[in-house]
């Protein structure tokens, strides 16, 4: 709250969304695909077959390309992005965790550093030293994994560290070694599926057989053990985040649905993956397409149902998605948010509506626009005569009021409710409360009457 919220007519979230499982695709890879290359060269040592060192030198090319490239570039991008959109948050997370972003940042280096030595040492050193270059690799890519999925997933969990604020308890939170099964098999599947491709290009049909079955066994086994960390994670989320998406009557059906798709598009991967491995002759370019594809879809929808049971916090019983801490409510209702969101009382000129803009400004654009993504005036936007008279005679209401009728509908404005699922509790004074209805009611587009003229 202390910090402004940078403003963008496609959402915030969405644009870290889409940077963030457009890096976590990738760098998941990187870290599979380190263990696959380094158990390809090491068969290849030590059968004394050439073919499998070609493939493992096909997909190091890959591998710089996506990890110290792509991974690198992406990577720095969702701090970018999260540190203009959710700015309370990221400082949060470094201030709590600065040991183990700097621990991670140094594994990161060994990573690049060793990828790159590991692609210009080809025929250059002998295949023992080469071999410890890419497991060193794999050792500094998957340490990485280990400490980001800890605080991660404390961000959906944080357990204990609610009440003691210890490191280790933050860490090892109740869906962290969940969640770390299920990003180990999602490596092992992505590596597999990525390298099929490198295989495909083996001009040797038996070759090309023999390590597309190899790589279909990758994608086997990553497929079966995402699969039990997944239901393993969420199995260890609380009761109140599980009855978000699951459920008889789940709170929010989009997530629900998002979970169907998880489930679906693993099985789908599962069966191509079981194709290739029993018939390699038969796995052809678009099998290996769509095998992909599916990988891509059942990693990325299992992304959407974490980040969005976590709402509406960002830091699950700690931070509101829109930057108030939990432990603040009562403060900000006695004093005021724009008490504390100075760089939004700025933009008031003390009329209710300038001053019910700053509060929006302070309190909803974390997830709101006006016109762009989750749009507040199609929100308030009346669909009829009638509709409009029930919104104005509830806006004008009084005390417990705001909370009744047709109101619900266009936000949360309840300073007592703690649980509703995806909208955090509005704070502030009576006085700004007011100034934030007549600021929604500001943006309602008159209806225009057509009058017949008179003859």
């Amino acid at each position: 709250m202390d910090y402004p919220i940078w403003n963008l007519s496609m959402g915030g979230g969405v644009l870290i969304a889409i940077i963030a499982i457009t890096h976590v695709w990738v760098s998941h890879f990187a870290i599979g695909g380190g263990l696959a290359i380094a158990i390809v060269e090491t068969l290849g040592v030590r059968r004394h077959d050439p073919a499998l060192r070609n493939l493992a030198k096909r997909a190091s090319l890959m591998l710089i390309l996506v990890s110290t490239v792509f991974g690198a570039i992406s990577g720095v991008g969702i701090w970018v992005t999260i540190g203009l959109v959710q700015p309370a948050a990221t400082s949060a997370l470094i201030h709590n965790y600065v040991w183990g972003w700097a621990a991670e940042w140094g594994f990161f280096i060994l990573e690049v550093a060793t990828a790159l030595l590991y692609y210009a040492t080809w025929d250059k050193v002998r295949p023992r030293t080469h071999l410890l270059i890419i497991w060193l690799y794999f050792f500094a890519a998957y340490m990485s994994l280990v400490i980001i999925q800890g605080i991660i997933s404390f961000m959906l969990t944080p357990g204990h560290w609610i009440e003691t604020r210890s490191f280790w308890d933050g860490i090892f939170n109740p869906t962290y070694f969940p969640g770390l099964l299920m990003r180990t098999g999602i490596c092992l599947l992505l590596a597999g599926a990525y390298m099929t491709f490198a295989a495909l290009r083996e001009p040797d049909g038996d070759a090309r057989r023999r390590m597309v079955g190899l790589l279909a066994g990758f994608q086997v086994i990553g497929g079966f053990v995402a699969y039990g960390g997944y239901r393993w994670w969420e199995h260890s989320l609380p009761e109140s985040v599980r009855a978000i998406f699951l459920g008889a009557s789940p709170i929010v059906p989009a997530l629900a649905t998002t979970r169907l798709v998880v489930l679906w598009s693993l099985a789908a991967f599962l069966l191509f993956a079981l194709f290739a491995y029993l018939v390699p002759r038969a796995n052809k370019w678009p099998v290996a397409v769509v095998a992909l594809l599916a990988a891509f879809t059942f990693f990325g929808a299992s992304e959407r149902v974490r980040e969005g049971v976590r709402k509406p916090f960002v830091i699950r019983d700690f931070m509101f998605s829109n930057g108030i801490l939990v432990s603040e409510i009562a403060d900000l209702n006695q004093g005021g948010i724009l008490k504390k969101a100075k760089w939004a009382a700025r933009e008031s000129d003390g009329t209710p509506v300038s001053m019910g803009r700053a509060v929006y400004r302070a309190e909803c654009q974390a997830c709101h626009t006006i016109d762009g993504y989750s749009s507040l005036r199609k929100l308030v936007a009346p669909t009829d005569a009638d509709t409009l008279g029930i919104v104005l005679s509830t806006m004008r209401s009084e005390g417990d009021e705001y909370t009744s009728g047709k109101y619900i509908e266009l936000g949360h404005f309840s300073t007592q409710k703690l649980d509703y699922p995806q909208m955090p509790p509005l704070v502030g004074t009576p006085q700004e409360i007011e100034a934030l209805r007549a600021y929604l009611l500001s943006l309602q587009k008159p209806q225009t009457v057509e009058v017949p003229h008179a003859k």
